[in-house]
Order: structure tokens, then C-alpha cells, then sequence
């Protein structure tokens, strides 16, 4: 299992959920109010790939609004989750790379009068 190299815990990928809102320049569709985004995000603990999520989100210039976790690997398979090769793929990789992947996007459009 990898490590973070500083104090050596063992890295986990968490399955996180993003809310976005909108910010000038970011890349959302023309119309979208916002978007969600499927994560998976290396780190010693959820809080960790929380804070590292957001700060690589904000980075790119977008603006993360509420962030759902969903569990490890481990903890969806507990609860019953089906996951598929490419979705476990994507986590080893967040893993293998000490990153945070973005899975999925779909924006958000208001069903304005």
C-alpha cells in the first residue's frame, strides 16, 4: 500500500462527490448554474482527501461548494456497492499517483420559467 511519504500512514482513496458553483472562467458549459464531480482522492484519512480535493479544485479555478464522502473501496464493497474495472482502475490511480481523479461531470441547468 502506498504512503504519503511524510509521516508513512498508508494512503487511501475516497470516493468523493463535489458540488461546484460558478466562478468566471471555469469551464462549465455556457448556461450550467454549477456541476457535480465524481472524485477519487488519495489520502491518509477522508479529511485529508477532502482538503486536498478542494485545494486542486480551486487550483484549477473552479469553485467547490460542499463535498460528500462516500467511503473507501473497502467501505462501498461493505455496504453493498457494485463497482466496475474502470471505476477501480481510476481509484488505483489516485492511489499509485498521490492524486485526486475526476471521475465524472454533469452539470447543472435551472429549469427556469
Amino acid at each position: 500500500m502506498a504512503t504519503d511519504g511524510k509521516s508513512g500512514r498508508a494512503q487511501e482513496v475516497h470516493t468523493l462527490l463535489v458540488e461546484l458553483g460558478r466562478k468566471a472562467g471555469d469551464g462549465l458549459p455556457e448556461g450550467a448554474s454549477g456541476a457535480a464531480l465524481v472524485c477519487y482522492a488519495a489520502g491518509a484519512d477522508e479529511g485529508e482527501a477532502v482538503r486536498e480535493t478542494v485545494a486542486v479544485l480551486k487550483q484549477a479555478g473552479l469553485a467547490p461548494l460542499e463535498v460528500s464522502g462516500y467511503g473507501t473501496l473497502e467501505e462501498r464493497l461493505a455496504e453493498g456497492h457494485d463497482i466496475p474495472g474502470e471505476e477501480r482502475r481510476l481509484m488505483d490511480r489516485a492511489r499509485d499517483e498521490n492524486a485526486v481523479i475526476i471521475a465524472q461531470m454533469t452539470p447543472f441547468f435551472d429549469d427556469g420559467p
